[in-house]
């Protein structure tokens, strides 16, 4: 406890991720990631490189967010700063990998250029999408890191 009655350095567990800003974002991000998983798998472009990496990018993020949420919703931190810090360096890789998958799978897209086809407009879907998760994760890395500090 800090001398004015606040606690700092505080990894909530349970329902209480719902409840902080930085772990209320796992949701979305899941959703987001979802969709751009969703979105790519559903695509036929040439050529296949960038859509790998964003498939292999987003199922990755995707299923590691999924078990960190899980850490925190069972408490299994032990509010412990190593598993704050784990907590920053986590967002931070995977808000790495998110922008390392988007930017290529945008200059694809653009490439392709057919704005009448489905498989286009698929794409540029899972652009957008790509773009918000990456900036979900961004945010979640600069609040996960404030928490941190104050640990």
């Amino acid at each position: 406890m800090a001398s004015n009655g606040r606690q700092f350095g505080f990894l909530p567990s349970g329902l209480g991720i719902c409840c902080s800003i930085p772990d209320l974002l796992f949701l979305p991000e899941l959703v987001f990631g979802g969709l751009v998983w969703i979105l790519v798998a559903c695509t036929y472009i040439v050529p296949y490189n960038p859509q790998a990496y964003v498939m292999a990018v987003s199922v990755f993020c995707f299923v590691c967010t999924f078990l960190w949420m899980m850490v925190f919703m069972c408490g299994s931190h032990n509010n412990r700063n190593s598993w704050a810090t784990a907590d920053v360096f986590y967002h931070f890789l995977a808000s790495v990998l998110y922008l390392s998958a988007s930017v290529p799978l945008a200059m694809v897209t653009l490439a392709y250029n057919s704005s009448l086809t489905l498989n286009y407009q698929l794409n540029i879907s899972a652009v957008v999408f790509s773009y918000l998760t990456t900036l979900l994760y961004v945010m979640h890395t600069i609040f996960s890191a404030i928490r941190w500090k104050s640990f």
